[in-house]
């Protein structure tokens, strides 16, 4: 980064200060919280009702059974949805100092094998609950050992070994500059990027969100209702429901009906959404006479959210909602909070920066922009990633002196509140300038009829692109020339899409985001 930024008030931050000694991981704190309350209950999954005890005491069966079999300093590939089993395989393998490599279950099992292959696990644990998904991936990975997470065939069965064997508390492993979990946020193409977090790097994470409040921090009667990837956020939002004496009901994944449904069976009060999901339970015929009264606190964030629709939300729904804007790589970086959804005009932005991130937006060579500008963001959050795993250059290329490059396109206005703008990689390049994808999308969606949009280009002969829009929307469909009118109206012909294209439902991703690899697939049959 350019001179003209501080890196001295930068450090980077990850490495371990003591590499000998083991830790009280956050694990272990957790187990401690639930031990302390074995009679409540913990985890709701399907017609399973588990307590505290229950879970702590599957959690030491388990580590006792892997013991010797998963080591120190290593990482075990989880294959798994969300269900009770893979909550307890992660705890028992992070209580024994592994770490823990858990691929979406909505990659191909190409991209989950070569996950498995990149993290060079030992050991994978596939939840049998998971098996049709599981088996494809196995069978590009052979040579690895596999333990099998409940009844498979003759394979064994570590669940059923784990049945039998002590509930005696297992002391944890962790050393700190140990790999504690590696997340992957790429691997549908090519080498997969894996983020890596050491044992103190999420303790310390664990410790600055408690301190931070907001998520049922310190309530003991949050029911947490998770139908997002446990391997995402949804993970860290249940060990920290967990952690508060909260409970958590577990989903296989989200489907608007079902999810509707859970808030008002299970009285869930907190939950976590992406934007697009947030417009599916907008769109489903259920939303209006199921009973939401019980829902305290919906955070969303994870992709670009559309301020007509998030309105709409606010009506419909409640004012629940807050928006937290974070990465991967960077940890927290904003957040929109509950009485700032209360101002429309608000609602384009995602807040302003937590108190301990500190931002620049810079242009093209790292220098900071003119107040106002527009650049790349910047950030120090204190809880960037130790490193991409295996990939030296291309963590150098994103934490630079301790900052982050985000590789999002932003402005922050005069009060201080921040405005994305699009990914870089997704600018598209056209004759005269750039389209910004994000503010493409909200125009299209300021008609009324429009319900979702999605952006996207494709490489043109000169070194240019054409711009591409996938529309949802209410029947009778709005004329493509209604929509390229209102965007040549609010933004001028340079951002007029060359196509228009109205289809049933924008594909997404695993976890929720919008799949534009998959849309240029079907829609012009760019590869994916």
């Amino acid at each position: 980064m350019s001179a003209d930024l501080d890196s001295a008030t930068a450090p980077r931050h990850g490495a371990a200060t003591q590499s000998g000694a083991a830790l009280h991981s956050d694990v272990e704190e957790l187990l401690d919280a639930l031990a302390a309350d074995r009679g409540r209950e913990a985890v709701v999954h399907r017609d399973r009702r588990i307590t505290a005890g229950e879970l702590v005491d599957s959690v030491h069966r388990l580590a006792h059974t892997l013991d010797g079999r998963v080591e120190s300093g290593r990482v075990v590939a989880l294959l798994a949805g969300n269900t009770p089993g893979a909550v307890v395989a992660r705890l028992a393998v992070t209580l024994l100092g592994a770490g823990i490599a858990q691929p979406h279950e909505g990659l191909s099992a190409a991209a989950q094998a070569r996950i498995v292959d990149d993290v060079e696990a030992p050991l994978v644990l596939a939840d049998a609950d998971a098996a049709t998904t599981a088996e494809p991936v196995l069978a590009l990975v052979p040579g690895v050992d596999v333990l099998w997470l409940g009844p498979h065939g003759t394979d064994t069965d570590v669940t059923a070994e784990a049945a039998t064997a002590s509930t005696e508390p297992v002391r944890g492993r962790a050393r700190p500059d140990a790999i504690e979990q590696i997340r992957h946020t790429g691997g549908t193409t090519g080498h997969p990027k894996g983020i890596t977090y050491t044992f103190d790097h999420h303790r310390r994470g664990a410790a600055m969100r408690r301190g931070a409040g907001g998520f049922g921090s310190g309530d003991a009667g949050a029911r947490l209702l998770v139908a997002t990837p446990v391997a995402h956020v949804g993970g860290s939002l249940a060990d920290r429901t967990l952690a508060d004496g909260g409970t958590v009901v577990l989903q296989d994944g989200f489907e608007a009906g079902a999810f509707l449904a859970a808030v008002e069976r299970e009285r869930i009060t907190h939950t976590f959404l992406l934007p697009p999901l947030i417009y599916r339970l907008l769109d489903h015929p259920d939303l209006d006479r199921t009973d939401l009264s019980s829902l305290r606190s919906l955070v969303y964030g994870g992709a670009p959210a559309n301020p007509r629709r998030i309105a709409e939300a606010l009506r419909r729904i409640g004012p629940v909602f807050t928006q937290f804007y974070g990465q991967t790589e960077a940890g927290g970086i904003s957040v929109l909070t509950a009485e700032e959804h209360r101002d429309p005009d608000l609602l384009g932005t995602v807040g302003r920066p937590i108190p301990t991130t500190t931002i620049a937006i810079t242009d093209a060579d790292g220098r900071p922009v003119a107040p106002g500008g527009r650049g790349e963001l910047w950030v120090h959050t204190g809880m960037e990633m130790d490193g991409y795993w295996k990939q030296p250059e291309l963590t150098a290329a994103t934490v630079v002196d301790g900052w982050v490059r985000t590789g999002d396109v932003a402005r922050q206005d005069a009060d201080g509140y921040l405005h994305l703008l699009d990914r870089v990689k997704d600018m598209i390049v056209v004759v005269g300038g750039h389209v910004y994808t994000s503010e493409l999308e909200d125009l299209l969606m300021e008609h009324p009829a429009v319900r979702h949009a999605a952006v996207f280009g494709v490489p043109d002969d000169d070194g240019t692109e054409t711009v591409h829009a996938a529309v949802v929307t209410d029947s009778p469909a709005p004329r493509p020339d209604e929509l390229t009118g209102l965007v040549a109206d609010r933004a001028g012909a340079m951002y007029v899409p060359d196509t228009v294209q109205f289809v049933e439902r924008i594909p997404l991703t695993g976890i929720g985001k919008t799949d534009k690899k998959r849309l240029r697939a079907e829609l012009v049959g760019q590869p994916r």
